[in-house]
């Protein structure tokens, strides 16, 4: 993507409108605190709301953004994870490096 493509879509998305929340500030900020399995339930439950049907419009945006939040919190959760775990591999890996060499024994 060009420069100008992504500043053409910056535009176009500060020209969206921000659509309310059903969500109030607490609630985001208790789904900001689950643990990652509680998150994934709770995702789950939500789903299975909206694919059973029966909610009104107002309610099936509501699961739909409760959804949304547990989604993003599991997936921030899971990058955390995913760094952590790169981080290991590579210190493991500059370990194993500097395994036997001449200056790690000379310590």
């Amino acid at each position: 993507m060009s420069d100008t493509d992504e500043e053409q879509t910056q535009e176009k998305a500060k020209e969206q409108p921000v659509l309310a929340s059903a969500l109030s500030q607490k609630e985001r900020e208790t789904i900001a605190k689950l643990p990652y399995e509680q998150a994934r339930d709770q995702l789950i439950h939500a789903v299975q709301a909206l694919e059973a049907g029966g909610l009104d419009l107002d309610a099936s945006m509501r699961q739909w953004e409760i959804g949304e939040a547990l989604a993003k919190r599991a997936q921030e959760l899971l990058g955390q994870v995913r760094a952590r775990l790169d981080a290991a591999q590579q210190e493991q890996a500059s370990a194993g490096a500097q395994a036997g060499t001449q200056s790690n024994l000379e310590g």
